[in-house]
């Protein structure tokens, strides 16, 4: 299925792109998220007169991405849970209680913005966490697991 993207994608294309996409993926996120319109000769021609706005859009979201970037690299926030004695957590730590814990420290992020590429944290300790705020900007932040002995 032909699509044009209204903003930039991940592995898929810039904006304005005109690109070859599966029809599950342009009808279940692209389409209902409003990041591409199917390819017609009527959708092109309007894409094309209010491509100036799209790409105004665009650089706006990239700013304010940025401004976020500069907040939240290096941040650190602690979470709290129960640990066994070897540093083991009881459960573990996802992405809704990182997001929280940010929320709690005044710099709210979304839950989708965290990336865990190894799964939910299951230790004490430490843990290096990427929040990707934009395709182009991704922020480091520090996600310190304190655990309380049961």
């Amino acid at each position: 299925m032909q699509v044009i993207l209204l903003e930039k994608i991940d592995k898929v294309g810039l904006l304005g792109d005109l690109v070859d996409v599966k029809a599950g993926f342009a009808r279940n996120y692209l389409l209902p998220q409003g990041k591409a319109q199917q390819a017609t000769p009527e959708n092109l021609e309007r894409f094309n007169e209010l491509r100036a706005q799209f790409e105004k859009e665009q650089a706006e979201a990239l700013a304010n991405a940025n401004t976020r970037k500069e907040a939240l690299n290096g941040m650190t926030v602690s979470i709290t849970s129960r640990a066994g004695t070897e540093g083991k957590l009881f459960g573990s730590i996802g992405t809704e209680e990182i997001r929280g814990a940010f929320e709690a420290a005044g710099q709210p992020v979304e839950k989708k913005e965290i990336r865990l590429p190894e799964g939910p944290l299951r230790m004490v300790g430490e843990h290096p966490v990427t929040l990707h705020l934009h395709a182009d900007v991704d922020a480091e932040v520090i996600v310190n697991v304190v655990g309380e002995e049961v």
